[in-house]
């Protein structure tokens, strides 16, 4: 991955295919201008970041100073003492999304973007509140998508391990591994527990698909987005110009259970579709507001309706409120993911990062999202049926049958056979 200005990830601060991913959020890439020489000087590194970037300059209450005089009052003599430490050093915010990584974990969540990668198929967040593992959304396509795992699932055991009181670092550990083998999870779904054996695979994720729908409007584009990966935009492009040559009277855009990924596709991709105005603004703890517009080279200004969920997390949630302030699309489904901070990735000396919140986005509107999501215009929840229906055969997802795209369709024949001049 460029380590550059344009690597702002966004997503649910999840774990991708058992892979370090912090997604939901923005991740600012940037190279740590020191070499630590010492375990010592590690820590100190990664305090002085906290220091100068942390959005909250209370440190959620945390007296910053003190914790860096007990921590460096400390000896290390090894890198593994001084992980800890930080990480000891860290949890004191109680922000989930300001972590450290070790030199493999955070070659895993580089790994996030690239478009292949090994593991199960999972997104993973810790909630705030109950402290549980819990799924932001599975990739589709993927074993645990496959095995039926859906939003919302509580992680309960891993390999007959208990999740209680385990970070994500640990769950991730424990989850990946080899191509070929298998992991057996618990996950909890209300008030039931369901076991899956889990092959992991090498997946290579092709973010963009698409169709078009022959149907009584004539000619339907429908686009199922499922990351914002380096390689979304080109794609969304290409599918978009193919759909356009088709003669298309209009489009369904799906960021269901889409977690996100990097801030420059969500803002690229947003620019094929809104012709000018504000995207999306990040202010960081200053005050000082970056803005992202659009460019005037929108591919098409047709009616649009985007379906999203409760694992639609950050970078779907900065297109899909970008799309509703703009009054460009009608947006169906369930109340998002709600994400919207944004974390700065560092590129410690020894190899290892360190992942900071160092700001907020908000929509074009000024609505901080964050915890609240992005309401629907029209919200149609699925019920446990329509859940079961969906995840005995898949290929009925986005079909007359999956009550939200139904709707969506809906909401489309009416946008498309309104009178111009009302468009």
């Amino acid at each position: 991955m460029v380590i550059s200005k344009r690597g702002l990830v966004l997503g649910a601060t999840a774990v991708v295919l058992t892979t370090l991913a912090v997604t939901g959020a923005g991740l600012r890439l940037s190279q740590s201008q020191a070499f630590q020489e010492s375990p010592k000087e590690l820590v100190d590194e990664v305090w002085q970041i906290i220091n100068r970037t942390y959005l909250d300059g209370t440190f959620n209450q945390i007296d910053w100073l003190s914790v860096r005089s007990e921590y460096l009052d400390k000896s290390y003599t090894d890198q593994k003492q001084a992980y800890k430490a930080i990480r000891e050093m860290l949890k004191k915010l109680n922000d989930p999304y300001t972590r450290f990584m070790d030199p493999d974990e955070f070659r895993n969540m580089q790994i996030d973007t690239s478009g292949e990668l090994t593991g199960v198929g999972i997104q993973i967040t810790k909630d705030e509140k109950t402290k549980e593992i819990v799924v932001v959304s599975p990739i589709e396509d993927t074993p645990a998508a496959k095995a039926g795992v859906i939003s919302q699932d509580v992680i309960v055991e891993i390999d007959g391990k208990s999740t209680q009181g385990m970070e994500i670092d640990d769950a991730v550990n424990l989850i990946r591994g080899k191509v070929g083998t298998t992991v057996n999870i618990k996950f909890r779904r209300g008030d039931k527990e369901i076991n899956h054996t889990l092959t992991r695979a090498l997946i290579e994720i092709h973010p963009v698909k698409f169709r078009v729908d022959n149907t009584n409007l004539g000619k339907v584009g429908y686009i199922r987005l499922n990351q914002f990966s380096a390689q979304s935009g080109g794609e969304m492009r290409d599918a978009i110009n193919e759909l356009e040559a088709d003669g298309v009277k209009g489009y369904i855009l799906d960021l269901r259970s889409n977690p996100g990924g990097l801030l420059y596709s969500s803002v690229e991709i947003a620019r094929m579709w809104i012709e000018d105005g504000l995207i999306v603004s990040t202010v960081d703890r200053q005050g000082v507001t970056e803005r992202q517009r659009a460019n005037n080279r929108a591919l098409t200004k047709k009616p649009l309706v985007v379906l999203v969920d409760g694992g639609s997390a950050s970078a779907s949630e900065i297109l899909s409120g970008a799309l509703q302030d703009h009054h460009r699309a009608q947006i169906v489904g369930t109340k998002t993911f709600g994400k919207g901070l944004v974390q700065s990735v560092r590129n410690l000396g020894d190899g290892s990062g360190l992942a900071v919140t160092i700001a907020k986005y908000l929509t074009p509107d000024g609505r901080d999202i964050n915890k609240d999501g992005i309401h629907p215009d029209v919200e149609v929840p699925l019920t446990e049926a329509d859940r079961k229906v969906l995840q005995g055969d898949r290929k009925k997802i986005a079909t007359p049958e999956d009550p939200q795209y139904a709707k969506g369709y809906e909401i489309l024949e009416t946008e498309i056979n309104k009178p111009k001049a009302t468009k």
